[in-house]
């Protein structure tokens, strides 16, 4: 065979596309179906403390610090977790991660079963927030195996639709449980959900075609090429970590993520309460309000995503689709947070606290597609990990600082002012930071992905 010139070489040896067994659109969505049962668990475990916050509170005499231990103590391990989990995931199947995850989330709701006090609450919520960590990045990565990066916004949008949903069902599901045979109740059948759910996905949850894609010719019937399908036999570049977490669009999905979670952690730990103690609000109404603000975010969510993937397909870039829509739903968010403590009038406190907390769900699968177009396929489920785990970092020092700043403060309101403050400035300063960082393409190219397997679609 005659030598290649260098003009020939340069459009030869970029890498062919992958050839993937063709899918199963049945069980591409039933896996679906399945991760948003898994994320609407995943939000209900998280959300019974918040739910039970009053009655717990008032039972073990707790203060509002060392209840902010208590919820902060989620994210002991929160982020760590997700962190190595994301390298070993890899080595590991989906089907077993999520598999062990729920195992552990139902084991996690037993100490206070047994006897209730600060320990076994703590306990609880350290175990419950390791097995937890990993959960929204490895689902995320568990579902991109069963969709090519065109049609992921869709499923995408519905996997942290079911965080929202999670909320918008636990809501009054708790609230009821708690009100009628108790707080404990609400922990025990979330741990019997948890254990079932598991137990289902091990028969149903296998790993799907996109993660098994080879390069190269050869591909057996029935194969279909995808561009973009990450190639688990080095055809993939071997990127450092380090060059893929300095890219702007990774650091700016990880300060979006983080402005996000701040306003997350702040409605899981300390939204009921603020409601049922500062707005005088009885049980059932918190339980709706919390229901309302859940069901906007899941609006938005199933709103904002076809329009993404429209924008894209009409040839707007990353940056403007997928990166925008992120930065300034954090930042939308933060200047709600900033009005509505100083909003006199009900409704328009409820819309802004509205839109405080629930804008934000647009951010979650957003900064998960921005990543994943400058990521190689092989680094994905460790990128996802570790952007996971340092955009949830907020969950460590939110739920404390705001216990701290009510007891601190001459009134508990002017303590959740200054707390809703704080979270303001933080969140317009991250969708700043991000929307000024992600630039996809121009990442892409400068690491050299533009024809390598990547999930991005140019």
């Amino acid at each position: 065979m005659a030598p290649h010139t260098a003009a020939q070489s340069r459009h030869t040896d970029a890498p062919a596309p992958a050839l993937v067994p063709a899918p199963d659109r049945r069980r591409a969505w039933l896996v679906t179906a399945m991760i948003v049962t898994f994320m609407v668990i995943n939000f209900a475990d998280k959300s019974v403390l918040g739910l039970a916050a009053v009655p717990i509170m008032e039972e073990l005499g707790l203060s509002n610090s060392t209840y902010g231990l208590i919820s902060s103590s989620f994210y002991f391990l929160f982020s760590l977790s997700g962190l190595l989990v994301g390298l070993f995931s890899t080595r590991l199947s989906s089907r077993v991660l999520l598999f062990g995850m729920t195992l552990l989330w139902s084991v996690a709701q037993l100490p206070v079963l047994a006897m209730a006090s600060v320990t076994t609450l703590l306990a609880g919520r350290i175990l419950l927030g390791a097995a937890e960590g990993p959960a929204a990045s490895m689902s995320m990565h568990a579902l991109y195996k069963w969709f090519p990066p065109e049609r992921r916004a869709l499923p995408s949008a519905l996997q942290i639709g079911g965080a929202a949903l999670g909320t918008l069902l636990a809501a009054p599901l708790v609230s009821w449980l708690i009100e009628d045979f108790g707080w404990r109740s609400a922990y025990g059948v979330l741990a019997a959900v948890s254990a079932v759910w598991a137990l289902v996905w091990w028969r149903i949850g296998h790993d799907g075609p996109y993660d098994q894609a080879r390069a190269g010719g050869g591909g057996r019937a029935g194969a279909v090429v995808v561009e973009g399908a990450g190639a688990v036999d080095g055809a993939s570049p071997r990127l450092p970590y380090r060059r893929l977490l300095s890219t702007g669009t990774v650091l700016g999905s990880i300060s979006s993520a983080f402005g996000a979670a701040w306003a997350l952690s702040l409605s899981h730990a300390w939204l009921p309460a603020y409601l049922r103690t500062e707005l005088d609000m009885s049980a059932e109404s918190v339980a709706t309000t919390i229901s309302v603000v859940s069901g906007f975010g899941l609006v938005l969510l199933l709103t904002v995503s076809p329009v993404v993937d429209a924008l894209k397909a009409r040839g707007i870039s990353s940056r403007w689709s997928s990166g925008a829509a992120q930065s300034l739903a954090v930042c939308v968010a933060g200047g709600a947070m900033a009005a509505f403590p100083f909003v006199e009038a009900t409704a328009a406190r409820l819309v802004l606290i509205g839109l405080a907390f629930g804008t934000v769900a647009i951010a979650i699968p957003l900064h998960y597609m921005t990543v994943a177009e400058v990521v190689p396929t092989a680094r994905r489920g460790a990128v996802f990990g570790i952007v996971a785990g340092l955009g949830t970092l907020p969950g460590l020092v939110a739920p404390l600082l705001t216990g701290h700043l009510i007891d601190a403060a001459d009134s508990p309101a002017d303590g959740y002012t200054r707390a809703f403050l704080i979270a303001a400035a933080v969140m317009l300063v991250a969708g700043a930071l991000a929307l000024m960082s992600i630039r996809p393409e121009r990442d892409a190219r400068r690491l050299g992905l533009d024809g390598a397997p990547t999930d991005a679609t140019h």
